[in-house]
């Protein structure tokens, strides 16, 4: 193979990894969430509500993936649920996801009408973002936080479930 065809094969593969990396995130329905919230399990969920526009949570983003590899080993388990319209899937998210290089998985909650549907997450939410829920349905533990958290406070709160 000569080397223009060589670079140019080498480019394309490099160039295609990351666009399939960026097809990772599903839009979901609430339905599909609840059942995720909702399933006996014995792991620990951190679930994070964020948008691509909110600077508190792109902030903090990086810290909900590094837990997914300090406690790859454990039974604990991070989705970050995305905010933004479904129409911003392949305009933002995907792209903020493939740059941000996030582990974790990623969903985009596609419910336009939050007033519809926040309380069926947790009474308590006004709506505002970051929102953050752990829980762990054998343990019969739940917390939920309304607040940007730094590595810190984040790990600790993770540990009282561990």
């Amino acid at each position: 193979m000569n080397r223009p065809k060589f670079i140019a094969a080498a480019a394309s593969l490099l160039l295609a990894a990351p666009a399939a990396q960026a097809q990772q995130v599903a839009v979901i329905k609430l339905p599909e969430l609840q059942k995720r919230l909702t399933r006996p399990t014995d792991t620990t969920y951190v679930v994070n509500f964020w948008a691509t526009w909110c600077a508190p949570c792109v902030k903090e983003l990086p810290y909900f993936d590094q837990l997914s590899t300090t406690y790859a080993h454990q039974k604990v388990k991070v989705l970050l649920v995305s905010m933004d319209y479904a129409s911003q899937l392949d305009k933002k998210v995907k792209p903020f996801v493939l740059r941000r290089g996030l582990k974790s998985e990623v969903v985009l909650l596609n419910e336009p009408d939050p007033n519809s549907w926040l309380d069926k997450v947790d009474g308590k939410w006004s709506g505002a973002l970051p929102f953050t829920l752990i829980y762990n349905t054998q343990k019969k533990q739940r917390a939920t936080f309304e607040q940007e958290f730094t590595q810190a406070e984040l790990t600790a709160q993770l540990q009282k479930f561990l």
